[in-house]
């Protein structure tokens, strides 16, 4: 599957492992994460994480 890296802290998000403390599930695609989901590390919204 493929990553997604915040440019503002560095934080990958990996769709294997999801979000545990955003209560998002292992197996989530980045397109399927709520809008408004944000990077659990600084708070960056989804606009700003690119594709590894």
């Amino acid at each position: 599957m493929e990553q997604w890296k915040c440019v503002i802290c560095g934080y990958i998000y990996s769709p294997e492992k999801g979000d545990p403390e955003g209560d998002i599930q292992a197996g989530t695609s980045f397109e399927d994460l709520p809008e408004n989901w944000i990077c659990p590390i600084c708070g960056a919204g989804k606009e700003e994480f690119t594709k590894e």
